[in-house]
């Protein structure tokens, strides 16, 4: 019961951080029908970010994060003004090269400026367990990575059922052309898109690395283990994407304390396991909607 306790508790914190960057990464496809390669190391630029703000300027974390979000959201407004608008938007390959390119630029230029070794960022949340029982302890740090998601969640639904922004962004994101003649700008909603994506993104980062160390990988690994997340909810469902991070995190986590005979390191290849199966067996995930064309 003990070990069922601890990695129960293992999965929730680490499905957290999968849900959070699962949710960006639902933000853009809804948008867009893209799936931003680059979103990981948007998030590893504004975990950088918190580092810098801090721990080097000794800002409190809180306020570090908050402020690395905006900024992150900003540069990602940029980005997709010079380096994804100009496409077009229905030619999804050069996009595609396009993320990649964002990708390894963004970790090039993190691995030059802060280098390769690990760090670690303060926590958001107190130090020691609410709950400990033999091995199994849960932490604050997974409580609050539980109850942040799923307050961001729910944020990003009042955000993007109750307000202007968030009714237009649904509306490009339902259909494009209709949104754009009854008025609404297509670009700045698109635009919107991305700085939100990475707005949540980089709270994810500060997130995960609350149980990792920073350096200009890290964020590979959650990528992929969140694009498995995305895919088993549904690439354009929010709550989809929430579910998914917690399922992926908790089948990881009990694998690996179960399956002693597979080593951990396989884990992110059962992550790409999961996404081939989803989208072999489901293209569209547990609650994505169906396509409709009409011909």
């Amino acid at each position: 019961m003990d070990l069922f306790l601890a990695r129960l508790f293992d999965g929730l914190g680490s499905g957290a951080t999968y849900a959070a960057l699962a949710m960006a990464l639902v933000l853009i496809f809804k948008a867009t029908t893209l799936i931003n390669f680059a979103q990981g190391e948007l998030a590893l630029l504004g975990a950088y970010l918190v580092l810098v703000l801090g721990v080097e300027q000794g800002l409190p974390i809180v306020v570090a994060v908050f402020l690395a979000m905006v900024i992150t959201a900003v540069f990602a407004a940029g980005l997709e003004r010079v380096f994804i608008r100009p496409f077009d938007p229905s030619d999804h390959l050069p996009l595609v090269i396009v993320t990649l390119g964002l990708f390894l630029g963004i970790n090039s230029v993190a691995g030059v400026i802060w280098g390769h070794g690990a760090r670690d960022l303060p926590s958001m949340f107190p130090d020691g367990n609410l709950y400990s029982r033999g091995v199994a302890n849960l932490s604050w740090v997974t409580v609050g990575n539980v109850a942040t998601v799923l307050a961001t969640a729910g944020a990003l639904y009042l955000l993007l059922n109750k307000t202007k922004i968030g009714l237009a962004f649904r509306a490009v994101s339902s259909n494009l052309e209709s949104s754009e003649l009854v008025g609404i700008n297509i670009g700045r909603t698109l635009q919107f898109g991305w700085a939100l994506a990475a707005a949540v993104g980089t709270l994810g980062a500060a997130l995960a690395i609350l149980t990792l160390f920073l350096e200009p990988t890290v964020m590979l690994r959650v990528l992929i283990f969140a694009f498995a997340a995305a895919a088993l909810g549904g690439l354009d469902s929010l709550g989809g994407a929430v579910v998914g991070g917690f399922v992926v995190g908790l089948v990881r986590s009990m694998g690996v304390g179960y399956l002693d005979f597979v080593p951990s390191e396989l884990g992110v290849g059962a992550a790409v396991v999961v996404i081939i199966a989803v989208l072999l067996i489901r293209p569209t995930g547990l609650f994505g909607s169906e396509q409709v064309q009409r011909v």
